[in-house]
């Protein structure tokens, strides 16, 4: 199994133990260090390959987002915080995930199921290629090309560059965001309801206060600025 390196970055130490424990299940995370402030951190930058930051944002001296500024070159960064109202501007600095105190373990698997994900998509990625005609698309991938029709993907799932098309049968993964992807007319029937998923009119079973759930009972986040965007479900 292959392994990752992490750091942990928060200046409490009864969060400090709870991540640490919960991270101490995945077999593939590795923790390098736990630290309580940016310049303990950096210095563990100079030192070590680091594939995962779990960090706070509430921190003395340098916040957690000005850490992330200036430490873009870690691929997967996981905020932890009990400040909600900072999930979207953290998410524009690559951020993968957001998880608000306290942190639950079930929600925390969920991160680390797209962890996983991530690294396994930038292994191997599919290219979006082309529209070929009504209800199909191709997903190149490699020298082969998979045919996917649009009426049969549940959702789409972005992961930083990636995007996940979620079919009930299977995964893909394209290289475009999911931002630019919503923009293709092949995609116009889709509706963002999180900065990570949009979905189909036609598989949302029950609209709940945070969030969406599937006929396939796979619930889906709603996120606080998408809220406008549920309307076109009851319309």
């Amino acid at each position: 199994m292959k392994t990752y390196n992490c750091i942990i970055l928060d200046d409490d130490e009864i969060d400090q133990l709870m991540t640490t424990s919960f991270i101490k299940r995945i077999p593939s995370i590795n923790i390098v260090a736990v630290c309580c402030s940016a310049d303990e951190a950096f210095k563990i930058l100079d030192d070590n390959h680091i594939d995962i930051l779990f960090l706070d944002i509430d921190m003395p001296d340098t916040n957690g987002l000005e850490f992330r500024k200036r430490a873009m070159q870690i691929p997967v960064c996981i905020y932890i915080s009990a400040h909600s109202e900072f999930a979207v501007e953290s998410f524009e600095l690559d951020t993968l995930d957001f998880l608000v105190k306290p942190l639950k373990f079930d929600r925390f698997e969920r991160a680390i199921t797209r962890i996983n994900d991530y690294f396994e998509m930038k292994e191997k990625v599919a290219l979006f290629e082309s529209e070929i005609g009504g209800d199909t698309i191709f997903i190149k991938d490699g020298h082969h090309q998979t045919k996917i029709k649009l009426h049969e993907i549940l959702y789409l799932e972005a992961l930083k560059d990636y995007t996940k098309i979620v079919t009930e049968n299977k995964k893909h993964c394209v290289l475009t965001s999911l931002g630019n992807l919503l923009k293709e007319e092949s995609f116009k029937n889709f509706i963002r309801i999180h900065r990570s998923y949009a979905t189909q009119k036609m598989f949302v079973d029950t609209i709940q206060s945070f969030d969406v759930i599937l006929k396939n009972k796979t619930a889906l986040p709603i996120g606080r600025s998408f809220k406008d965007n549920l309307k076109a479900f009851i319309l």
